[in-house]
């Protein structure tokens, strides 16, 4: 079953334009029934009169679908982030135990194929949806980053996400592109944005990397967490030059300083966690892996685990592969078949239990006209041939 984006919540004028991607279900004709109560997965107008309309005819939903690409083609009304109160559940910024999911890269508007980053979307569960898209926020450098004495960053893309603080709410690390004269050692570009009974929202704050835990002038990058110590609090390991490891302990302050801070050989130009789990061994201590090359979610790679221990992820712990994994790719649907001719691939968003049945779903996705149009899609665990739902990353354009 494969779901529109249009959300009871949304006003009635909005939902009577919504398309569909999808075929109905015996649950969504009798929420229609009831007044469109519940996630609405066909295309259909909402006001009173709808239960009782006759179905339309097939010329008709013929012509829908003429008109209709991916799904997205109507705007999609923003509802309230669903406020929690905290949960353990990863990447659940709001608290309120539905795991959300977060995409960089999002396409650019039609009249702005250059222009400025459009932003870090986010896209949160509900109790009506595993992922609600008109439950979303766009998170920028503008609205959502801190400055670097009196500058913004231009750039503001998400890297990673835990609970850096304990207080049940997924935090946000991005990384920016604070200014640097070349004297010195540069600024620190990761920032981390603070979850919330709200969701993401607000201010960041720069990651605070002691002078103990630096190394060499290279850029902070590619921050991975991790409970590396076993003491119950998430870290953060950070590059540093050299091919060594700034690991900054949790739990992290509100200012963004980490309860302490070590910097640690054997590291290498990239980190990352192992797969599926970050706790290789099963010893208490969630390990890294660090690789050479940059890895793309989803492909081969070659790297050295680092074993996690007391001290951080300190120790060898010989070579380690990332295996392939075959992706299902996103159904496009467009009104010219040609358009799909520029299609760049098919990528790997997330893999987490969206659905609530203790199973790893799968989140993708693909791309084409030179990324100027995309369609995002979540697989249920084990069926990769029709997707729960699909959207366009263009619903988070103004």
């Amino acid at each position: 079953m494969r779901t529109s984006i249009t959300h009871p919540k949304a006003t009635a004028t909005a939902t009577a334009t919504a398309t569909t991607t999808a075929t109905t279900t015996t649950r969504t004709a009798a929420a229609l029934a009831a007044g469109c109560v519940g996630l609405l997965l066909v295309l259909t107008g909402c006001d009173s009169s709808s239960a009782a309309d006759p179905a339309p005819s097939a010329a008709a939903d013929a012509a829908a679908d003429a008109d209709a690409k991916n799904g997205d083609s109507a705007p999609v009304p923003t509802i309230p982030v669903p406020r929690g109160e905290g949960s353990r559940v990863p990447y659940d910024f709001n608290g309120d135990g539905h795991p959300d999911l977060v995409i960089n890269d999002l396409v650019q508007a039609p009249e702005d194929p250059h222009g400025d980053d459009a932003g870090t979307g986010i896209v949160y569960g509900t109790e009506d949806s595993p992922l609600d898209p008109a439950a979303r926020r766009l998170l920028n450098a503008r609205a959502n980053a801190a400055k670097s004495g009196d500058t913004l960053p231009a750039a503001f893309d998400a890297e990673a996400a835990c609970d850096l603080d304990r207080d049940g709410f997924t935090d946000l690390v991005v990384s920016t592109d604070p200014p640097y004269n070349g004297v010195g050692a540069p600024p620190v570009p990761l920032q981390i944005l603070f979850g919330s009974p709200e969701g993401l929202t607000g201010k960041a704050v720069t990651v605070r990397i002691p002078a103990q835990a630096r190394f060499g002038k290279e850029w902070p990058e590619h921050p991975v967490c991790g409970d590396f110590d076993g003491d119950g609090s998430t870290d953060l390991a950070v590059t540093a030059s050299d091919h060594r490891i700034s690991f900054l302990r949790g739990p992290f302050a509100r200012t963004g300083t980490p309860a302490g801070a070590t910097l640690l050989p054997d590291g290498a130009p990239y980190l990352y966690a192992p797969e599926p789990k970050a706790d290789t061994d099963g010893d208490g201590y969630d390990d890294l892996v660090a690789t050479a090359r940059s890895r793309t979610p989803g492909k081969a790679a070659e790297g050295t685990l680092l074993l996690g221990s007391a001290d951080g992820p300190a120790h060898p712990g010989g070579a380690y592969t990332f295996p392939p994994e075959k992706l299902p790719e996103a159904p496009l649907r467009t009104k010219n078949t040609k358009a799909t001719e520029g299609t760049e691939g098919t990528t790997l968003l997330s893999h987490g239990d969206f659905d609530g049945d203790k199973k790893a779903d799968t989140v993708v996705r693909t791309t084409y006209r030179g990324g100027r149009e995309d369609l995002v899609a979540l697989y249920a665990a084990g069926n990769t041939d029709d997707p729960v739902l699909t959207f366009s990353t263009a619903l988070f354009l103004p």
